[in-house]
């Protein structure tokens, strides 16, 4: 598709102007793990982008304070909003938004309207409408063990004049090819960091926590919503010695639900909340271990930056975890109930089996995990979608 006066620029005609104009369409921009990509991203286009961010949480904007401040970015008021009862008006007042951008990203369910929107009026405006590419990582509880059928339907329907659908695991990658049809237009982009900036240890206080003697600290980074299972984290740590404690590093709507489980099992006091920190690396490695409880995960950058950090991690067996961390590491990726809490215990009780775990991960995420590779297959894919259009045709950072 067209991208309005930019698609009628040839190679004989001056450069088109920019920066260029992208809009993001985000179920929620509370800082988690496709938050984070996405800030990064962002981050590392510098003054070449100008972005506007829909939320379909209107509140939910705690991502933008990761956003450096070079960056420019607007969250605006008076844009037609992303969640609501769908409608062909509503549908129409936001693809005639979109024209106004060069490209547009999506960023899993909850902004499927705007993927639905492009849909229905792509034809009316073919020669204004920019590419669209969409971003999955995941679902919430209500589709953690099987999908919705109707909200496959209308993933498939939306997702057919997408121009990629992209997917950071292998259980994701199956499902958009299999289930939503997206075929050769699913693209596996396996989530990376600044591995190197984790072996530097911390350098920054954790707001609320301040390390006991004796102790060991299970930590862990999440957007607390239900599908992540806090609470049942907070049950798994309360078995524990009492000299274990646990720090949850994020924000979202199931705060009071963690405090009141940590209330009600007695071990309120051996849990800290300190909200949202930005600079992981500067201070995750305050944690002894990474612990995830999600019901459901993909590929969770947590794991990546505990690994990079040289920590070990004990999660459930969801998503690609198994396959991310390091073969030392497998045998604390549980299978059921039981086994997660003896995975935990046997942590805590071993500091000689944590520092052998959390080597051979930071081997591993060195190997895998570093940021170049994503940044470099996301910097090819955005610029197929622009088709070398402005400052992009030459990449953002240089990455091979």
């Amino acid at each position: 598709m067209g991208r309005g006066a930019s698609a009628s620029v040839s190679a004989a005609e001056p450069e088109a102007p920019w920066p260029i104009r992208i809009l993001h369409l985000h179920s929620s921009f509370s800082l988690g793990g496709k938050e984070a990509r996405a800030v990064r991203l962002m981050n590392l286009m510098e003054d070449r982008a100008h972005h506007t961010i829909l939320s379909a949480m209107p509140e939910a904007l705690g991502a933008r304070e990761a956003i450096d401040p070079g960056v420019t970015v607007d969250f605006p008021k008076d844009a037609p909003p992303l969640h609501g009862k769908p409608s062909l008006a509503r549908y129409r007042e936001l693809a005639d938004y979109m024209t106004r951008f060069e490209l547009v990203l999506s960023y899993n369910w909850g902004a499927m309207d705007g993927v639905m929107a492009r849909r229905v009026h792509v034809s009316r405006l073919w020669h204004s409408m920019p590419e669209l590419i969409h971003h999955e990582d995941g679902f919430n509880e209500d589709e953690s063990v099987r999908r919705n059928w109707k909200r496959n339907l209308f993933r498939r329907v939306a997702l057919r004049t997408a121009q990629s659908v992209v997917v950071p695991s292998t259980l994701l990658q199956r499902i958009a090819t299999d289930e939503w049809k997206a075929g050769g237009r699913t693209h596996l982009i396996r989530n990376g960091i600044d591995v190197a900036a984790y072996a530097k240890g911390a350098s920054l206080p954790i707001p609320g926590f301040e390390r006991r003697d004796g102790e060991v600290v299970i930590g862990t980074v999440a957007g607390l919503r239900k599908v992540k299972d806090l609470p049942r984290l907070v049950r798994a740590v309360a078995t524990l010695p009492p000299n274990v404690r646990l720090v949850i590093v994020g924000e979202g709507p199931e705060r009071t639900a963690i405090a009141a489980e940590a209330a009600a099992r007695g071990m309120a006091d051996r849990l800290v909340m300190p909200g949202f920190m930005a600079e992981p690396a500067r201070w995750i490695g305050h944690f002894d271990l990474l612990a995830l409880s999600s019901l459901s995960e993909q590929a969770p950058i947590a794991v990546i930056e505990a690994m990079a950090a040289g920590l070990p991690v004990v999660s459930p067996a969801v998503g690609d975890v198994a396959a991310m961390v390091a073969g030392a590491n497998s045998p604390y990726v549980a299978a059921d109930e039981a086994a997660f809490r003896a995975a935990l215990l046997r942590m805590t009780e071993d500091a000689a089996l944590r520092a052998e775990v959390g080597a051979a991960n930071r081997r591993v995420a060195a190997e895998r995990f570093d940021e170049s590779r994503m940044v470099g297959a996301y910097e090819k894919l955005y610029a197929r979608a622009l088709e070398g259009y402005g400052p992009f045709s030459g990449g953002w950072v240089g990455f091979d």
